[in-house]
């Protein structure tokens, strides 16, 4: 699709945009949630300290996932059947701009900041851009439907989860090359760096997986709920957290031994997670259009009406989304 076609096709979606904001005071709230409508084609932004609806901005067709950029400044959605991506004003929300992407289902930059790394997974492929100019350094072909994706802490190698071969691949960032691509357990998704090791959820099985970054074999099996999706880091580096969607539950892992510390039901599919300021974790239901806000000391939960099938999210208080142990 070209920039000229792409733009005349977002044109209205940007006018309407314009309308959909409520009033600017509203709009520049310090504390924004971001969440993603998949779909309802739409982004929901929230007011943190009020759970308030600041306003909704529609997108072309299928956003999932978001990265931040490495200077902070936007929030890149990925619109996947949109094949496109649109960069918000990290602080205000405000949309600042939109490229042709293709099929970005989840996109992630890397450590160092010189690589995005786009998960097709309709299309089965996996490309790495010039984080800066978005130059299209290398496609790599992955059978099949490429998923969630880490980096190795010195940005040399990125991992993606394949989810229709049971596989976990690792690519050579600087050159596209793939190193090898090994089974992992069924139907993978999240896959995060921690202690030297990868973990990978196993949405069709009861374990995460541990595996070898050298050669990708599965060193050992964490026991879980049914269904573990995806993984995120607490702000201090003290918890781990496992989002098991099947099962409506959330499972918090001690850091070191990664033995369960605490559990969660939260009916509805329960998919990506942040930690507020506060403490409480924010978590997505996909199957409820609800974000459901936890307080782990006491296990009270509240929930926040959304658009359909909320997916990704993100808070503009915390750090950047990295999901990435450096030790």
């Amino acid at each position: 699709m070209s920039r000229s076609r792409l733009s005349r096709m977002l044109a209205p979606v940007l006018a309407v945009a314009a309308v959909a904001a409520l009033p600017a005071a509203a709009a520049h709230a310090t504390g924004i949630a971001f969440v993603l409508n998949s779909a309802d084609a739409s982004i929901s932004e929230f007011d943190i300290d009020t759970h308030k609806e600041i306003r909704r901005l529609p997108v072309l067709r299928e956003p999932h996932h978001m990265a931040l950029t490495p200077d902070g400044r936007s929030l890149v959605v990925g619109d996947t059947a949109g094949n496109a991506a649109f960069f918000l004003d990290a602080q205000t929300g405000e949309m600042q701009r939109h490229v042709p992407i293709s099929d970005p289902y989840q996109l992630q930059y890397s450590p160092d900041g010189r690589f995005l790394t786009v998960a097709g997974l309709a299309r089965d492929q996996i490309d790495i851009y010039d984080a800066k100019t978005l130059a299209l350094l290398h496609r790599v072909p992955a059978a099949s439907m490429p998923s969630h994706m880490n980096y190795a802490p010195d940005s040399s190698v990125v991992y993606v989860s394949l989810q229709s071969t049971g596989k976990l691949i690792a690519i050579e960032t600087a050159t596209g090359r793939v190193l090898w691509d090994m089974p992992v357990g069924s139907t993978p998704a999240g896959v995060l760096w921690h202690n030297g090791r990868i973990l990978v959820g196993d949405m069709g099985e009861t374990f995460v997986a541990v595996v070898d970054p050298a050669d990708g074999h599965v060193e050992r099996k964490l026991t879980m709920a049914p269904g573990p999706h995806n993984l995120f880091v607490s702000p201090s580096h003290r918890l781990l957290y496992v989002t098991c969607r099947v099962s409506g539950t959330i499972e918090q892992l001690d850091w070191d031994s990664l033995a369960i510390v605490k559990s969660w039901h939260v009916p509805g599919g329960p998919d990506d997670i942040v930690i507020a300021p506060d403490g409480k974790l924010w978590a997505t239901l996909r199957w409820r259009q609800k974000v459901a806000i936890i307080d782990p000391a006491g296990g009270a939960t509240s929930y926040i009406p959304t658009g359909r099938s909320p997916h990704g999210i993100w808070l503009n208080t915390n750090a950047p989304p990295r999901q990435l142990s450096m030790r």
